[in-house]
């Protein structure tokens, strides 16, 4: 039998499950791709409304709606939905629609693991929220979990535990996968260093994650058996510290920042080009920024306890790595400025959101290099100064690549084009009320206003008014989002082949969204 007679799509069209079994049981990556985009915008809505909450609270002094308890796990939960939820399941959706096609290859190497890291997910997620439903509430400590307080939290602990392993497995699952196709799977003739940036930064992502989840599932299992089988892993009374759990779960939590954003430099480094009409700039070094950023991201992790008491040694080696790790970064913003310049620029949704990208990237890593000194750090920690830089870096490098990657693919994977129009107004309201929303939160926590509290003196009122009203405008904006994303799928206007005007003259093949080129694995003539 030839390649030919079992194609990708013949293979997987042709299979026993239809309708809504199809979803249960599929193994193409593009369906999988769609599961995890679908389950993300649904995590975005929910993870959003959380923030509501918070906001609403603090649109006034006072306590007004929930209790301290229960804002609290709103906190909890927000990040922990944001990241785990939404953010991370959109990029792994990202990798498993295009990766195969980048490359060349039929489909993603392990089909049914890729199944089964999926839905792992989504029972880890719907673990996790049940805990808002136990009594006492969901955990409230903070998305870090750290103890002491994270061991008063009622019965919701081992729940909250055992979701975190999940979320790690479905994680590794989908990284030995990920890491397997790119190496195993390539077109002939697509040397490691040809790949699309977007296929690297997933590698190098990948990896990333295989090393550090494991030393948070540490971390939380620590933390269950101080809880309920009488050790003192961070137990000052008992010999322990809190300190080591601190230690260990920043380990994990430094380099999850950049589990988020490398893929996000991927998309970036995708669609500047293509709207730019040049090859991206400085490719190798991109490819090598890429993997510097990750190593540096495993040795900076205690620049997040500068204020626990650590020797003046240790706290001026996490304060220079710190400082490294912005110059592979500068590369990244000089290499994408570098290709814009002078190039024949057009301004669509994607290009506008991925230049937003990196100027508002490049902003919250200006804030990351003040949070660096640990002199200066020991006045701005725990203050919103922290949450506003958080944001910058966070909600722009999670959620603005994957607005750009979404409206580029998108014409790709319904065979539609969006409406520019709307588009454009989904962009520039995001990027007024995020600024509205975050921007001041600078100048609360620079004034002191500590972060996780639900009230507050009333000299922060003003400011805190401002970013609720930001907050609402961002939340309502992002239903135009999902308006534009269905009305697409629906219908309209039929994309062409090359749906970005002329680029593909210009040797960008592998940045558009157009078929992979003849020398797949299902056409090429060496595979019989």
């Amino acid at each position: 039998m030839t390649a030919a007679a079992t194609t990708h799509d013949e293979y997987h069209d042709h299979g026993p499950a239809k309708g809504f079994m199809r979803w249960i049981v599929t193994t193409n990556h593009k369906d999988i791709g769609t599961l995890y985009l679908v389950f993300a915008l649904v995590m975005f809505f929910v993870g959003g409304i959380m923030a509501m909450v918070i906001r609403m609270e603090l649109f006034e002094p006072g306590m007004q709606f929930v209790d301290p308890q229960f804002f609290n796990s709103m906190t909890t939960m927000h990040a922990l939905v944001m990241v785990f939820g939404a953010v991370m399941p959109a990029f792994a959706g990202l990798a498993n629609w295009m990766i195969p096609m980048m490359i060349g290859a039929p489909d993603m190497a392990l089909p049914r693991l890729n199944n089964m890291s999926f839905w792992v997910l989504v029972f880890a997620v719907l673990l996790l929220a049940s805990t808002l439903f136990m009594e006492g509430g969901a955990p409230a400590a903070g998305w870090t979990l750290y103890p002491p307080l994270v061991l008063q939290g009622g019965n919701n602990l081992p729940f909250a535990v055992f979701s975190v392993h999940l979320l790690g497995v479905s994680s590794i699952l989908a990284s030995i996968n990920i890491i397997v196709t790119i190496l195993n799977m390539r077109a002939p003739g697509m040397t490691m260093m040809k790949m699309p940036l977007f296929c690297w930064t997933w590698l190098i992502t990948a990896f990333l994650l295989i090393a550090v989840l494991p030393v948070f599932a540490a971390a939380v299992t620590m933390l269950l058996t101080d809880a309920h089988f009488g050790t003192s892993f961070f137990d000052a009374a008992g010999g322990g510290d809190p300190v080591l759990y601190q230690h260990l779960f920043w380990f994990f939590g430094h380099p999850e920042v950049y589990i988020i954003v490398l893929p996000a430099f991927g998309v970036v480094s995708t669609v500047i080009p293509t709207f730019s009409r040049k090859p991206l700039f400085g490719y190798s070094s991109m490819v090598y920024a890429t993997a510097s950023i990750a190593f540096l991201s495993m040795i900076v992790w205690a620049h997040h306890q500068f204020t626990v008491g650590m020797p003046l040694a240790g706290e001026l080696y996490f304060m220079y790595a710190t400082m490294l790790i912005a110059v592979p970064t500068g590369v990244k913003v000089l290499n994408w400025t570098a290709t814009m310049w002078k190039g024949s620029l057009t301004f669509e949704t994607p290009m506008l959101f991925a230049v937003a990208f990196v100027v508002l990237f490049t902003f919250g890593g200006f804030t990351g290099v003040m949070l660096s000194l640990a002199p200066a750090d020991f006045q701005y920690h725990d203050s919103y100064f922290v949450v506003a830089h958080f944001h910058y870096t966070l909600v722009v490098g999670g959620t603005f690549p994957v607005f750009a990657a979404v409206y580029y693919w998108l014409p790709k994977w319904t065979g539609h084009m969006y409406n520019e129009k709307l588009g454009q107004l989904h962009f520039w309201l995001t990027l007024f009320s995020f600024n509205l929303t975050f921007l001041v939160q600078h100048f609360l926590g620079l004034a002191g206003m500590p972060r996780r509290i639900p009230d507050y003196a009333i000299q922060f009122a003003d400011f805190n008014m401002i970013s609720s009203i930001g907050a609402f405008i961002l939340g309502a904006s992002q239903l135009l989002f999902l308006y534009i994303v269905v009305q697409t799928i629906r219908g309209g206007e039929k994309a062409t082949d090359e749906v970005w005007e002329d680029a593909a003259k210009h040797g960008l093949e592998w940045t558009l969204p157009s078929p992979p080129p003849y020398h797949t694995f299902a056409t090429a003539p060496e595979i019989k």
